[in-house]
């Protein structure tokens, strides 16, 4: 009765501190019900598809880098180093055992007894114990704190399972975008190359003109000036391809020798996929940093539970059994056996606000958890309807640049065969050359800001699975 009446007490006590956990407001973010930019309709095409899929040197490289990046393997060690501690709340709940053993060696002074002891009474003034325990604590967590904890450690797995998918749909974004600025390079090196090789026509055409005396030497000067300029551009190639090696030796951990190696396969020709349409609302289950984001609100939400609940009373059963005795021959016999059980009941009664100040820090952190949620939301909403806008833009723009560079070395080749025919001068032919010049250049360049753009679009919808063979 007395215990009864002691642990009704403490629980009595106890409730002057106790009380449910503060009400933070976590609305769900409201959601458009439709991109502006994105497209009415689609072909069913794949996210996936948004991707050089099909260029060999993306395959091999996203393979490598999924392999071997250090990024990745960071990434992956912080998925461990959540699970361990996940496993060590869990651990937490389940009772503790364990066992020691011990030789102790005690000395007596008779003179502390006093100088002379009564007849027939004796000690020994030198003894051994030996004992050996078997224990065992239970914290019965009847409140659910212990509970509480090892929920918010799972949600920081999930946490840093998404971040860890959000490394690599960013690796592989970046590794796409290197690949396609490279091909782009070497479609505007062709393009340039081109030019160059019309301007040189030119001059050798104005100095035979020169030398028969049809024509000035200024002419030659002219076209050589032109083709002056189209061996300037080429060289202005090197720093960018130099840059991009550099950028996927960083990305891959290959050697640049083997990520040139791979860029040199050959590839085919990579179509523009349509945009796929899809709705908002999907980017709160494909957008790995709203997830990430999601799941550190649910361990805010979990640990505030768990701060809260530590003005509630803690129970706990301990126990031992061993064995002791004063001869080690005596060690196992039935009389050396010896035991405890025992149950305690812990709760705060003042504690002058320190529990209450960690449970208003839990709850600014839960509000400082759904900000950032509701923040993630409204950048994948951003990115997306970013991503919409750029592929539009960016096909339109490759459609005009097409068009023009068409048009342009059309009416270079009309002044050319007009001037050959003596119905043009050359200022005529020169100024049409310069007209043409840099256009097919244009174009190449406004085709690889088209395919970026996909993968920007790719990047901002979540991603898609691509396994290592970069399938």
């Amino acid at each position: 009765m007395r215990g009864l009446l002691f642990a009704t007490s403490a629980l009595a006590l106890a409730a002057c501190v106790a009380g449910p956990p503060p009400e933070v407001a976590t609305q769900a973010p409201a959601l458009p019900d439709a991109f502006v930019y994105a497209p009415d309709a689609s072909d069913a095409v794949g996210l996936v598809a948004l991707l050089p899929v099909g260029d060999a040197g993306f395959d091999v490289l996203a393979q490598q880098a999924l392999a071997s990046s250090p990024t990745l393997a960071e990434a992956a060690a912080r998925i461990e180093q959540a699970r361990a501690g996940a496993d060590r709340a869990g651990a937490e709940r389940l009772p503790t055992i364990g066992a020691n053993a011990s030789v102790t060696g005690t000395r007596t002074s008779p003179s502390q007894f006093s100088s002379t002891l009564p007849p027939g009474i004796s000690f020994d003034t030198e003894r051994v114990s030996y004992a050996a325990n078997l224990t065992a604590r239970w914290d019965l967590d009847v409140f659910g704190r212990l509970k509480a904890q090892q929920r918010a450690a799972l949600a920081r797995v999930d946490a840093a399972d998404a971040s860890a998918r959000g490394v690599r749909i960013a690796l592989l974004s970046e590794i796409a975008a290197s690949v396609i600025d490279w091909r782009t390079l070497e479609a505007r090196e062709a393009e340039i190359r081109n030019d160059l090789a019309a301007a040189e026509d030119l001059a050798r055409l104005a100095g035979v003109r020169e030398r028969a005396g049809i024509a000035p030497g200024f002419d030659r000067v002219r076209a050589e000036s032109s083709a002056a300029t189209s061996r300037s551009r080429l060289s202005a190639l090197s720093s960018e391809r130099a840059r991009l090696v550099g950028r996927l030796v960083t990305l891959t951990a290959q050697t640049a020798a083997q990520v040139q190696a791979v860029l040199a396969k050959e590839t085919g020709t990579l179509d523009l996929p349509a945009a796929p349409a899809t709705l908002p609302s999907t980017l709160l289950v494909n957008r790995p940093d709203v997830l990430a984001a999601a799941a550190t609100l649910a361990a805010a939400d979990a640990e505030l539970a768990a701060t809260a609940r530590k003005r509630f009373p803690v129970f706990d059963l301990s126990g031992a059994l061993g064995l002791l005795a004063f001869g080690i021959g005596d060690l196992f016999d039935s009389q050396s056996v010896v035991g405890s059980l025992a149950g305690s009941i812990a709760a705060p009664l003042l504690d002058f606000g320190r529990i209450q100040a960690e449970i208003d820090g839990a709850a600014a952190g839960k509000s400082a958890a759904f900000e950032s949620y509701r923040g993630a939301v409204y950048t994948a909403l951003g990115d997306a309807e970013a991503g919409y806008g750029l592929v539009a833009a960016a096909d339109s723009e490759a459609l005009a640049a097409a068009e023009e560079a068409s048009s342009l070395q059309r009416a270079a080749r009309l002044a050319n065969t007009r001037y050959e025919a003596g119905l043009a001068d050359f200022l005529t032919v020169l100024e049409a050359r310069r007209a043409a010049d840099a256009s097919g250049e244009r174009a190449a360049a406004a085709l690889g800001r088209a395919r970026r753009a996909r993968v920007l679009l790719w990047q901002a919808l979540g991603g898609s699975e691509l396994n290592p063979s970069g399938e």
